[in-house]
């Protein structure tokens, strides 16, 4: 077990995935700023790699979330997964930022909590069941940032 761990963590992209993972983890256990530094610590990795595996990307900002936009919305073709992403993203931005902001423990964290593990658990069914991919942030590190974006577009048109 401890060789396989070993082996995937390896890949830089593995490691950084696992930072976005104890990002979750430490903030369903209440941490406040570690699962912020992990989530950011983890993006910045995955985007170094998205740069590295984009050498010829040469534009700013704007231009680099609207790759992003255009990448998210090729990975979430299915409708049933896009319904879902659409219940299940404001869920997970709801819950980020209750638990931020919520005392620990409180019967508002749980709540967020809650929401939360709940918007994600939608998100990889409609990932795993519907769209037989996997989620965008693993292949685009801005995706945790375009989804929200993507799905308020989307409830607008």
């Amino acid at each position: 077990m401890i060789s396989k761990l070993t082996n995937l963590l390896a890949e830089k992209k593995n490691r950084d995935l696992a930072l976005l993972a104890g990002g979750a983890v430490t903030l369903m256990a209440g941490g406040k700023v570690t699962p912020v530094a992990l989530f950011l610590a983890g993006m910045k990795g995955l985007e170094d790699e998205w740069r590295k595996a984009h050498p010829d990307f040469r534009g700013g900002l704007k231009e680099r979330f609207a790759v992003s936009i255009e990448h998210y919305d090729a990975t979430h073709q299915h409708p049933t997964n896009r319904v879902l992403h659409t219940v299940g993203i404001p869920m997970i931005v709801g819950g980020f930022v209750g638990m931020l902001g919520a005392p620990r423990f409180s019967p508002p964290w749980w709540i967020a909590n809650g929401s939360w593990t709940a918007g994600w658990a939608l998100n990889f069914i409609g990932h795993g069941l519907y769209e037989k991919g996997e989620p965008a942030f693993a292949t685009d590190p801005l995706g945790p940032i375009a989804g929200p974006v993507w799905d308020f577009v989307r409830l607008r048109d």
